[in-house]
């Protein structure tokens, strides 16, 4: 079942490193962040990582956690996050059975051969599990920032929302 902003998340579930079980309701209540990348340590998805990174703190200040989604596996991962000093953990697709819900394997061409990639891509989940807004195709500079905007944007909306309940 594919994913379709403004629905519910389908159901999945998933292992990231450190042992952290994920699917589509281990994190109700949180606003997630899941950016899906081609591959650890090559220079895009390096940067990429590196800059969600280094705004950890200001995403979970805006009450978010963030999850990074390859089809590396568990080794690779538990390297690349070493490495990079990653404060976020990184799920193994390796059945790419995420990258699949998500939409975003496509066909790429690499040195002149057609290959299965994965689209760089970041989707946005509300607290209550429902997917609020994506990024495909993405280009690496200026993303981050965009990305913690519209979690400060959502976040701010759900607390508007719970006053006007209360």
């Amino acid at each position: 079942m594919a994913i379709v902003v403004n629905k519910l998340l389908p159901e999945f579930e998933s292992i990231a490193t450190s042992g952290v079980k994920v699917t589509n309701t281990s994190h109700h209540g949180t606003t997630i962040v899941l950016f899906f990348y081609p591959k650890d340590n090559t220079p895009g998805c390096t940067t990429e990582a590196m800059q969600f990174r280094d705004r950890n703190k200001d995403f979970v200040k805006a009450g978010a956690t963030v999850f990074g989604v390859s089809r590396d596996n568990m080794t690779s991962h538990n390297d690349f996050k070493l490495k990079l000093e990653l404060p976020f953990e990184l799920i193994a697709d390796t059945e790419e059975k995420m990258c699949h819900m998500f939409g975003v394997v496509k066909n790429k061409i690499m040195y002149g051969k057609k290959v299965k990639g994965i689209e760089r891509s970041t989707f946005l989940i509300g607290p209550d599990g429902i997917l609020v807004e994506e990024w495909r195709g993405l280009k690496v500079p200026g993303h981050v920032d965009e990305v913690l905007k519209a979690v400060k944007a959502l976040n701010k909306a759900v607390k508007d929302k719970e006053k006007l309940a209360a």
